[in-house]
């Protein structure tokens, strides 16, 4: 099996362009970092016509999940820089909706997301932590922090994680809110782990700020990867931020 490596803010990911018939177990074991490829997951593309690609997404559990952003704009990338589509603008498609996409020279892709929503419309207490949950095609919880270097992500991600109030499971964001319209975040990734970068997360944490604290249209998400822009319009939440190759390779 041919693949690509490539990485979005150091959320990683093995990109296929052949349909991927493999078992989650088999999955699991190529996103392994010792003795695998090592990814938060695998992508695979596949071509739909001349302007757009189609998209799926295994977590490193070997899990299918609905969406993940910072794969959305390698995907688009790298049906741009294969050729799948002439660029620079697309559309990828995903279980959960159409993502229009267009990539700059530089690698960095503006892609919308989706629309970011309360799934539920009161906050929640899950495992002793105050929550607000976030649909934005996947499941968010998003917790807001005084220091989100001084948070047990492990322990309390995992948890929520699990939870019985989210049946599908969730991903946790912990956010602080810093000056003016910038957040910092950390994530805690279903079926992964902590991650350095989320897309739909930035999105879902981003509008869980701006429901609590007077933010502008356009907020600065600060992860430990590096830092992803989310706009806001009447369409929903679109996110800036870099895409790139890491390197190509075989796997039997």
């Amino acid at each position: 099996m041919d693949f690509v490596k490539a990485e979005g803010l150091g959320n990683d990911f093995i990109v296929v362009t052949k349909p991927l018939v493999m078992s989650p177990e088999h999955i699991a074991e190529l996103c392994e970092r010792r003795t695998g490829i090592g990814a938060d997951g695998i992508l695979e593309i596949t071509a739909v016509d001349a302007m757009s690609v189609a998209m799926r997404y295994w977590n490193a559990d070997g899990g299918e999940v609905e969406m993940c952003g910072n794969g959305l704009r390698c995907v688009a990338l790298i049906a741009i820089e294969q050729g799948i589509v002439e660029g620079p603008a697309l559309t990828v498609r995903s279980p959960v909706g159409d993502h229009p996409a267009t990539v700059s020279p530089n690698g960095i892709v503006r892609a919308f997301v989706g629309v970011p929503h309360a799934f539920r419309t009161e906050e929640l207490v899950v495992a002793g932590h105050t929550v607000r949950p976030v649909g934005v095609g996947n499941p968010h919880a998003v917790l807001f922090v005084d220091d989100v270097d001084d948070v047990d992500v492990e322990m309390i991600g995992s948890t929520i994680e699990r939870d019985a109030i989210f049946p599908d499971g969730s991903n946790v964001e912990f956010v602080e809110f810093d000056e003016g319209d910038r957040i910092k975040v950390r994530v805690w990734e279903r079926g992964v782990g902590e991650t350095q970068a989320s897309g739909t997360g930035s999105a879902a944490a981003a509008f869980a700020a701006r429901s609590v604290q007077e933010l502008s249209d356009v907020v600065t998400v600060a992860l430990p990867g590096g830092e992803l822009l989310i706009e806001f319009d009447e369409a929903g939440a679109w996110m800036t931020g870099p895409a790139a190759i890491v390197y190509r390779g075989t796997v039997d």
